[in-house]
């Protein structure tokens, strides 16, 4: 299955917040938060964060025309993003599916 061997970790900003990536076992970045936190415990409660059927996935394209995804909360918070972009929609979702995105 694709991700299993993904690593996380967590890591401060320039500004002293905390946030996290995950790391395909080529080094790549699959994912990423898309804020920073000030508690480490919560950034770490997000990386955590497994499928809810509660948050909405959006796929969309980008201005370059590639896809991109992001996941929102139930209060609207986008709570994860592609770190980049994809030539085809499968790939979006198929890096989405790394953060929890079941279809």
């Amino acid at each position: 299955m694709a991700g299993e061997n993904d690593k996380f970790e967590v890591y401060q900003d320039k500004r002293g917040e905390y946030r996290w990536r995950r790391k395909a076992s080529n080094g790549q970045i699959v994912g990423a938060s898309s804020e920073g936190y000030k508690k480490k415990a919560d950034c770490e409660a997000n990386m955590k964060r497994g499928p809810k059927d509660s948050d909405k996935w959006e796929f969309y394209t980008d201005k370059r025309g590639e896809h991109r995804w992001r996941r929102k909360a139930s209060n609207g918070q986008i709570i994860g993003a592609s770190s980049e972009g994809y030539t085809k929609k499968a790939d979006a979702q198929a890096n989405a599916a790394r953060q929890g995105y079941t279809g």
